[in-house]
């Protein structure tokens, strides 16, 4: 009710209703300040519900938990479209990984209408002709793409990237070193060609206007852009600022595969997606329903997902740091098993022990190796599954405060060729959300070949 009532007050002090710009006009407060102003109470402000609205939307500068910081239109936008324009239920879980549901399907789509694929080409510049800073209403083109190849495939074959699990085609978390030449040795060198700290390339490819292409959708993440795009930022202020201003934060997860389900551990209610938990991992979910859909030899009971930020570093380290994402993954497995100790109890009595301890004897290896039943305590844990997500492109776009308004639109008319896609660009949604990408992967293909029509584009509300 406090909620509710400062969002209807400051709704008719800030004139929402009448502005053109609707809640965009509030989107230079931060969520909690606005909130405040028009007579929220401080424990409204602090209640699990607003928390847990800044965990979903990992709305934390820095990835640093003590900077709490959500622009108050979007906040507001997002809540009120997940209440009142929800269909079904707040929350949908995939049947499986995303990678599996979601792009697998999509791939293959494509595939069979003809689109070509090629895997292991990093971008590293798109290229614009040279000239001094552009003005309002200059006009300029995409005129080169540059890549490193990172491998080649054998006898120049198509690569084949799904693997099927259950009779499912499904989206690996490695490459397969069998279909590359010189396969056993990046095997052995255990090459990440997702690592934006990879470097090594076994060629360069530059794709030229014309000759190679006539349009272009960049759709990297906004933290990829100053690697590859130097030269737009050196001439367009608009991009600049939108680097400087739309910033990221690096995020944490792990999963759990348990040999007893929630209602054994302890836990009573359904299966909610739970958020406004403890840092670090403040949002988490079981995922039971996803047990089915994996190989396992003897099935586990369920899975249990983790996530939430990342906090940086003071400095981020220099491009050459080959040994980062491996040492930040290494942190989140030690948090891990820190909140495994600590955090769990009293959700999960019965994971613990008379002693308090973590029963380690709970979690399922999926591969287990020879003598594997010997092995105790945390030392289990090493068959679960954790990831920082610290590459560039897949740090977690943030809706700061006096940001948004910096965003650029896929409908932008700088770059006749170019168009941008992706979660932060100004799509009329403007947080990290599957919902965000797609209503910009419509506006991308409405500026390339203006279908589907801006009305067809659901959510899209902006004129």
């Amino acid at each position: 009710m406090d909620l509710v009532l400062a969002i209807i007050v400051g709704s008719i002090r800030f004139n929402l209703l009448r502005d053109p710009r609707g809640l965009d006009s509030i989107d230079h407060y931060e969520c909690r300040e606005w909130l405040r102003m028009n007579g929220a109470s401080q424990r409204a402000v602090n209640s699990p519900f607003v928390v847990g609205l800044y965990d979903l939307a990992l709305a934390y500068e820095d990835g640093d938990s003590s900077k709490p910081a959500l622009a108050a239109g979007q906040a507001i936008r997002g809540s009120l479209r997940m209440f009142f324009g929800y269909r079904g239920s707040l929350f949908w879980r995939m049947r499986a990984g995303m990678g599996d549901v979601v792009f697998a399907p999509l791939y293959e789509l494509l595939r069979r209408r003809g689109v070509r694929f090629r895997f292991f080409h990093k971008l590293t510049n798109v290229q614009i002709p040279a000239g001094p800073p552009l003005q309002p209403g200059d006009r300029s083109h995409v005129e080169a793409l540059d890549f490193d190849v990172q491998a080649e495939i054998l006898e120049n074959h198509e690569y084949s990237p799904l693997l099927t699990v259950g009779h499912r085609p499904c989206w690996p978390a490695q490459p397969d070193f069998d279909q590359l030449v010189d396969g056993d040795r990046l095997r052995i060198d255990q090459r990440d060609f997702e690592s934006h700290w990879d470097h090594s390339f076994t060629s360069r490819r530059r794709l030229e206007v014309k000759r190679d292409f006539d349009a272009v959708v960049l759709g990297v993440s906004i933290g990829a852009v100053p690697h590859v795009c130097s030269e737009i930022l050196a001439r367009d202020q608009r991009w600049q600022t939108m680097v400087e201003r739309v910033k990221t934060t690096a995020t944490q997860a792990f999963q759990l595969w348990l040999h007893e389900d929630l209602a054994q551990l302890g836990w009573h209610g359904p299966p909610y997606i739970v958020s406004a938990f403890d840092k670090p991992f403040d949002t988490w979910c079981d995922m039971a329903h996803v047990i089915p859909e994996e190989a396992w030899a003897e099935r586990p009971a369920t899975s249990i997902y983790f996530c939430g930020v990342l906090k940086d570093p003071p400095v981020l380290p220099a491009d050459s740091d080959s040994s980062y994402p491996f040492g930040r993954a290494n942190e989140v497995r030690d948090r891990a098993i820190a909140f495994l100790r600590q955090a769990g109890a009293p959700i999960w009595p019965q994971a613990y022990d008379a002693s308090g301890d973590f029963r380690w004897e709970l979690l399922a290896d999926p591969a287990p190796t020879e003598g594997a039943g010997e092995i105790q305590g945390e030392q289990r844990f090493q068959s679960q599954y954790w990831r920082a997500n610290v590459n560039p492109t897949d740090r977690y776009v943030l809706a700061l405060p006096g940001s948004l308004q910096h965003r650029i639109s896929p409908l932008d008319p700088t770059y006749d060729n170019l168009t941008i896609a992706g979660d932060w660009t100004d799509c009329g949604f403007n947080e990290g959300c599957t919902e965000a990408a797609v209503m910009s992967g419509r506006l991308a293909a409405h500026a390339l070949s203006a279908s589907p029509s801006l009305a067809e584009i659901h959510g899209y509300d902006h004129p």
